[in-house]
């Protein structure tokens, strides 16, 4: 005879499954679809993956952006939050020194006249090259120089007497004798028997620098010079050719703002008013202070894709280095105003006057759009003034 069944109870420890669900915990009545998204939901939050992590930039750039009382950050801390959160959407063309604005030297140079270089560019590191800029060689550190000539003076200093002494006797610690071995007391360094005429080529002063494409991004070199310890580096271009230079300071500037020291000069503005309507310009100038100015439309537009500043653009429409004195004009994007080169080398323009256009059509444009008048009747036939006198007294006989 067969005993019925009995229902087991859950054993100790296990909840009992609620009615409308399975024994493990699932949802008979959803679709299979459905458990797949509730479990790749879950797993999300574990991983903390998807829209929480990927909104926190946006978050972020929300926050920077409010103003008033009741925002987080102050204006300054806004600022460099907001130029860290820039920074990886900048590339090295974009920080770059032009190369028309490197400072340089030859590796034939002599080393008086690189002193003169440092004190005249105000540069603590040069970069080196051998007969063009296209050919560098490294880099030259005013440390590094200012040692070598220390040590050539040193090595033709005679020793006095205290020296001698220090070095026959071991001087006892906290003796006023130990003075001699902190300089004091000593002559000074015998500069006269340097040999400043030597060359770079000479000596081994020339230390490596970094060569980097311009595509690469701000972040990376910035990475790159910290692990090698090298805060310069060139950009070299896809045919092999210097395109512009990239220094540590550059990179942080554009996070913190222009650093300037005690030995930094102020820089001439880059737009200047001289009267009414006429302004003297850096060809460097950017688009974007062009536009604030002139009130045109550069930036955004199909032009600032190729060009960033003024000098590119007159090269973009000339397409050659204008010379010194010529008049240019920018019909399309800079209507009403006309550029005249004040200075100008055969690589570069150096400087501009914008002037404003009393009339945005040429003298000879007018000429040809104006239309003769309607032949007059005899007697009030009026000399045209594009026809020559003569066909007009001939007419005017024959009417």
């Amino acid at each position: 005879m067969m005993s019925a069944v009995e229902p087991q109870s859950p054993a100790s420890g296990e909840k009992a499954a609620e009615p409308g669900q399975s024994q493990d915990g699932e949802d008979p009545q959803q679709t299979k679809p459905q458990r797949s998204a509730a479990f790749l939901n879950q797993l999300k939050r574990v991983l903390r993956l998807g829209r929480q992590s990927s909104s926190l930039r946006e978050n972020l750039e929300d926050e920077l952006a409010r103003e008033g009382g009741d925002a987080a950050f102050s204006p300054e801390e806004r600022m460099l939050l907001g130029n860290i959160l820039r920074l990886r959407e900048l590339r090295v063309d974009d920080v770059m020194i032009p190369r028309a604005d490197i400072d340089a030297v030859d590796l034939d140079t002599s080393l008086s006249r690189v002193m003169e270089l440092f004190q005249k560019s105000g540069h603590s590191r040069m970069p080196v090259y051998e007969e063009t800029l296209d050919d560098p060689r490294g880099m030259v550190h005013i440390k590094d120089l200012m040692a070598f000539i220390a040590e050539r003076g040193a090595s033709r200093r005679p020793a006095t007497a205290v020296e001698n002494a220090a070095d026959a006797t071991e001087l006892q610690p906290g003796s006023h004798n130990g003075a001699a071995r902190n300089g004091h007391n000593q002559p000074d360094l015998d500069l006269s028997c340097v040999d400043l005429s030597v060359t770079l080529e000479e000596t081994d002063l020339v230390r490596n620098l970094l060569f980097v494409p311009p595509s690469m991004p701000a972040t990376d070199l910035m990475t790159k010079m910290k692990a090698d310890r090298i805060q310069m580096a060139l950009v070299i271009d896809e045919y092999g050719g210097t395109d512009g230079l990239v220094s540590l300071e550059d990179l942080v500037e554009e996070v913190v703002g222009d650093i300037e020291d005690e030995h930094d000069e102020d820089e001439e503005a880059m737009l200047v008013a001289d009267g009414e309507g006429v302004w003297i310009a850096d060809p460097r100038l950017p688009l974007e202070d062009l536009d604030t100015v002139l009130g045109t439309r550069l930036t955004g537009g199909e032009i600032s894709e190729d060009v960033d500043t003024l000098g590119g653009l007159l090269y973009v429409t000339v397409g050659r280095v204008p010379v010194r004195g010529e008049l240019l004009f920018v019909p399309e994007e800079v209507p009403g105003f006309e550029f005249e080169v004040l200075d100008a080398d055969p690589r570069r323009i150096k400087r501009l006057k914008i002037r404003r256009r009393r009339t945005e059509v040429r003298p000879q444009e007018l000429r040809r759009r104006t239309k003769r008048p309607e032949p007059a009747a005899q007697g009030d036939a009026k000399q045209d003034p594009e026809v020559p006198s003569a066909k007009v007294a001939a007419s005017g006989g024959n009417g």
